[in-house]
């Protein structure tokens, strides 16, 4: 018997440090805020110190998820923690220090996923399976990651598009009816020059932008179509998108040949910047608190990333 999964409760945290676009300027980087606003959309951002690493951003994440859900730590059956930017370069995962960290049992698995700015996608479809079949109970997903560490400030294409965070969620049961109604996650590496930390050289980001943004559109726009089709939805029946915050161009170009109005997308680029994995869930949370998630509101979930990798979720939200 497969129990019907949804997220019961959400939590985000980002670091305290706003750099602005003037910021960027006044530090003296050859750009302006018209024109980064005109061709991401962003604004500010939020970036870490350098004693923050991504478990402390996932931790108070997972406290807001938590007490969000109405249960106590201790009910977690298992954690994944979606992220490119780990604590350690190659063990121990993040998902055991956060597992430590928020005081949970140690008799359950705690994992984490490297699908770059898809992660959140592919953790949540994790998880439901683990929810579905009655292994867990509830599962702890979060996504987070600290770009800042990996962006060439000089770099005016990369580093204005970047920030920190962490959004998590507490994935369990819910009434019939409600929950996750389909997910499809797809991949595609022939693309993987076109967004990579190259594994020589100086520890930086590397994106072809008009690559990415062509990419980008043509998977996701197709996805969406895709996952509502076999649904017997249409665009107008999205109560909520929430899309990977990479970029205001990609949200409104998908947005328009989706047919989804304006006010049914959710946009956080603006104060946030890209936080990749985490830009997902952080949305989640910031749609919940205003008011934007309600009861039985169909909301559509869509990632893509470096690997190539993107996906899409759709779920009749629960609570």
């Amino acid at each position: 018997m497969n129990f019907p999964v949804g997220i019961v409760g959400v939590g985000k945290c980002v670091p305290n440090t706003i750099v602005t676009n003037q910021d960027l300027v006044a530090g003296g980087l050859d750009t302006t805020d018209e024109w980064i606003v005109s061709r991401t959309g962003i604004r500010e951002r939020r970036i870490a110190d350098a004693e923050t690493r991504t478990s402390h951003l996932a931790y108070g994440a997972s406290q807001e998820a938590i007490k969000d859900a109405g249960i106590q730590p201790t009910d977690i059956d298992m954690v994944i923690v979606a992220t490119s930017t780990p604590d350690y370069a190659l063990f121990p995962s993040t998902a055991c220090l956060l597992q430590d960290r928020l005081g949970l049992r140690t008799d359950i698995g705690a994992v984490d996923v490297s699908a770059a700015c898809t992660g959140f996608n592919y953790a949540l479809s994790m998880a439901e399976q683990y929810v579905a079949t009655g292994a867990c109970r509830y599962v702890l997903v979060v996504a987070g990651d600290v770009l800042s560490r990996h962006v060439d400030w000089t770099d005016r294409s990369i580093c204005i598009l970047f920030g920190d965070g962490a959004g998590a969620c507490v994935v369990g049961r819910v009434p019939d009816g409600f929950g996750l109604i389909d997910s499809k996650l797809y991949s595609d590496g022939s693309y993987a020059d076109i967004l990579q930390v190259k594994p020589d050289g100086p520890s930086h980001i590397y994106m072809d932008g008009r690559a990415v943004f062509k990419v980008a559109v043509n998977a996701v726009v197709p996805a969406v179509e895709a996952i509502l089709k076999k649904n017997g939805l249409v665009g107008s029946d999205v109560d909520l998108l929430v899309m990977h915050q990479a970029n205001l161009r990609i949200i409104e170009a998908t947005r328009e040949r989706l047919g989804i109005p304006e006010d049914h997308v959710m946009k956080m680029i603006e104060i946030y910047g890209n936080t990749s994995a985490a830009s997902i869930p952080m949305a989640l949370c910031d749609a919940k608190q205003g008011g934007r998630l309600k009861r039985g509101s169909v909301v559509l979930l869509a990632g893509f990333g470096a690997g190539f990798t993107w996906g899409t979720t759709l779920l009749r939200w629960a609570y």
